[in-house]
Order: C-alpha cells, then structure tokens, then sequence
C-alpha cells in the first residue's frame, strides 16, 4: 500500500519523477525529411549522378584513346609505304655510282674514235688510259681481279680449264689464266678460268 503522507520522489534538480514524468531534454534537434522523402535518397540521387559524371568521363577518354589508335595506325601505313618507296630506289637506282663512274670511259673511247690518222702507238696509249680508268671505276665499287697465278686451286674462285701434268709450280697449283676472274665485296662475280698442275 502506498503512504498517503509519503513525499514524491524528486531529483537532484528538484523535479519530479516517475512513471507521469516528461522525458528528459537532450537538446538535440529533430531530424526533418526532405518533401516528405526518407533521409536516405539524397544519397542515392548523388551516387547516380557520380556514376553518370563517370561514365561520360571514360567515354570521352575511350574516345580520345581511340582517336590515338587511329593516327598510330595511319602513321605506321604512311611509314610502311615509305619503306617501299624507299626499296624501290634503291633497286632501281643500285648501279648509279657505278654507272656515274663509266661515263669517263665512254669519253675516252668516243674521243679516240674521233682521230682521223691514228698511229698504233697512239692507239696503244689510248687503250691503257682507257682501261686505267675502267681500273680506277671498279676499285671504287670494290670490283677486284682474281689473277691467280701460282696460287693454289680454289674450286670456289677458279675453274679449270685443264691439267697439265708438269710445270713451274707445285701439284694442284694454278700455272696461266685464260680468262681473269671477279669479286664485288668478296662474292664471286666470275670465276677465273685456268689451267691446273695435276699430281699428287
């Protein structure tokens, strides 16, 4: 039972409390929703935009990386085709030094044709200025003479001809050249034709 003449029970603020009493103050603010609209949508609208500001981002970059991957291309097409070009002057245009440097033979053949009484010793002196120059064209284009005298046979540079079976040089030795032979840059452009000491 309860005291009639018992005292309400107060705290230390001198407040009444019980089961009637108001709840306390906590001084916070209550929290409003947006026309009506729960708290969180505004959250979900900002990860829509943020996601359609992303995509329009890497579309443009896809873009700008697929207009980068067309001019590489059209680069490498340009340079491929310079690359035949290049080729085919070369192919076309190989022999145009040593063409260049035939030209004075010609000249001095033209002129020599051109005397009207000419002596055999004039003719001679004309023909060795003419082969010095011709001589002096094919150094120029590594064209060397393969004169193998005395040297031994060499199945890659010569060919015999025939075989004698004594002479001034040792057994499988050259001993004449019938015709002489030719390298351009150590490859064989002709083989000498000779004639070959046989024997062991």
């Amino acid at each position: 039972m309860t005291d009639p003449n018992a005292r309400p029970d107060t705290g230390p603020s001198g407040h009444t409390q019980g089961a009637d009493a108001p709840p306390p103050d906590t001084g916070a603010a209550p929290v409003a929703s947006d026309a009506g609209h729960p708290v969180g949508d505004g959250a979900a609208d900002l990860s829509e935009a943020t996601m359609e500001q992303r995509l329009l981002e890497t579309e443009a970059r896809a873009a700008e990386y697929h207009e980068m991957a067309l001019r590489a291309r059209a680069e490498m097409e340009n340079l491929r085709k310079r690359g035949q070009l290049d080729v085919a002057a070369a192919h076309k245009y190989a022999i145009e030094g040593f063409a260049e440097s035939l030209l004075p033979v010609r000249d001095s053949l033209e002129m020599a044709l051109k005397v009207d009484t000419p002596t055999v010793e004039n003719l001679r002196e004309g023909v060795e200025a003419t082969l010095r120059l011709l001589a002096g064209a094919f150094d120029r284009h590594k064209l060397m003479v393969i004169d193998p005298v005395g040297e031994k046979f060499d199945p890659n540079r010569h060919q015999a001809i025939s075989m004698i079976p004594s002479g001034d040089v040792p057994a499988n030795h050259v001993v004449s050249v019938l015709q002489k032979g030719y390298l351009i840059n150590d490859r064989v452009l002709r083989p000498a034709l000779v004639t070959v000491r046989g024997g062991a």
